[in-house]
């Protein structure tokens, strides 16, 4: 099973959208979502932007993806980094040609073994990282998935 856990920070969003000057029903237009309800549910934690519009918000409100992140404890995990990199799961499966469940146990940390260094290199291109961040990320999904 995907986390679910909140990876989008509520406030940094609002903060950013305040800071540009903008309303909800403004950064929603400009972003390309139906409406000022959806950026107010992002902002209470009803729902999150999906990581490609999370980058279309960042790039409207002049930050990076990262700046609308709750800040990372260690190693950031492979969710973290295919959220930065703007991509869904199923994309990530799809470029490194692996089935969506088989991504989704490995962003979830339920991987009995880390995967091939062929794996781990599409993986890397794909996310825009090194190996050995790859690597890192898998085993603090590991940890959390624990």
């Amino acid at each position: 099973m995907m986390q679910t856990d909140p990876l989008v920070d509520p406030q940094a969003l609002r903060d950013a959208r305040v800071k540009a000057g903008l309303t909800q029903h403004e950064l929603a237009r400009l972003v390309g979502v139906a409406g000022g309800e959806r950026v107010s549910r992002w902002e209470r934690s009803a729902s999150v932007p999906r990581a490609e519009v999370l980058h279309r918000i960042a790039d409207v409100l002049n930050v990076t993806s990262a700046d609308l992140l709750v800040p990372a404890t260690g190693d950031p995990d492979l969710r973290r980094l295919r959220v930065l990199a703007g991509l869904s799961a199923r994309q990530v499966a799809e470029e490194t040609h692996v089935s969506v469940p088989t991504y989704a146990r490995w962003e979830s940390g339920q991987l009995d073994r880390m995967p091939s260094q062929v794996a781990l290199q599409a993986l890397a291109k794909v996310l825009g990282v090194g190996v050995d961040e790859v690597r890192a990320a898998l085993t603090a999904a590991r940890r959390g998935g624990e």
